[in-house]
Order: C-alpha cells, then structure tokens, then sequence
C-alpha cells in the first residue's frame, strides 16, 4: 500500500529531505503548504504543493544511473500530463546551496 511506504520514506529521510523540509514546513516558504513523501498516482513524490502543483524530487547518486534516470524521466513526464510543474535537485545541491534551491522553488510557485 503506498500510504504506508509514504511513511516508511518518511521515517527514513535523507539529511538533504530534512534540511528541505525545515525550510518548507508550516506553509514557510511563500505561505505555500507542502507535503512530504506524498502517494500520487502509481508514484510517491518527495515534496508536493498541490494548491500550486509543484512537485520538488531530491535525488541521490543512484539517480545518475541510466535506468533510474529513464524511469524519473517517464515519472516526471506522468506527472507533467496530470498538471505538476516537477523540479529536481541533487542532494548535494540542497546540503551546500539551500538559498539557490529554495529562490528556484519560489520562481515555481509564482
């Protein structure tokens, strides 16, 4: 059932998925409510404002391997075609440029 591995990613978070969601708890960033590891469709996205229909996926290196990279491709085409405007980031990316991250995130929103 995907609410319950929605929970289990929840549970096991990366350092990268908990720096973010600090900064995008509690309606913070441009009083826009996010959740995370949310069940969408066949998928389970990392973060999600569904009054602004942005997803934000952070990827680890397993996602630089051609397999995964085609799947995340045809995820975020599904999730395109269903209206979600899908931004992506390295773990690394958050860790060391949270301001950057989260500017990128605000253009989206607006």
């Amino acid at each position: 059932m995907k609410t319950n591995l929605a929970r289990e990613l929840r549970r096991r978070e990366t350092n990268a998925e908990k720096a973010l969601w600090a900064r995008l708890r509690k309606s913070q960033l441009e009083g826009v409510k996010f959740r995370r590891q949310q069940p969408i469709g066949p998928y389970i996205v990392d973060f999600a404002s569904f009054e602004k229909r942005v997803i934000v996926e952070i990827d680890g290196g397993q996602h630089n391997e051609s397999e995964v990279r085609g799947r995340d491709e045809e995820r975020a085409e599904w999730l395109k075609e269903k209206g979600y405007h899908v931004l992506r980031f390295w773990n690394n990316e958050v860790l060391v440029n949270m301001e950057g991250v989260l500017e990128v995130i605000r253009q989206a929103l607006r």
